[in-house]
């Protein structure tokens, strides 16, 4: 398992994007994702970096593991 940090708000955005979520708005400093089929909704904070308990809750809301979000992001 990889290490998580020093992700920003952005970066965690990008890569749920290339995952099949989807922008579907925001809400004060926070980006709303959705995907289809999935009753979860992601509320990405648009900090310069997440706290790692924060990021890895957005990870297990989207039904992904670490390493996965790990190999996305290194793309």
């Amino acid at each position: 398992m990889g290490k998580l940090g020093n992700v920003s708000g952005k970066e965690a955005a990008k890569v749920f994007e290339k995952a099949g979520w989807v922008f579907m708005g925001q809400v004060g400093s926070h980006l709303v994702m959705v995907k289809p089929g999935v009753r979860a909704n992601l509320s990405i904070p648009q900090h310069k970096e997440l706290s790692v308990g924060t990021l890895r809750a957005l990870i297990r809301n989207a039904g992904m593991s670490v390493d996965e979000f790990l190999k996305l992001l290194s793309r």
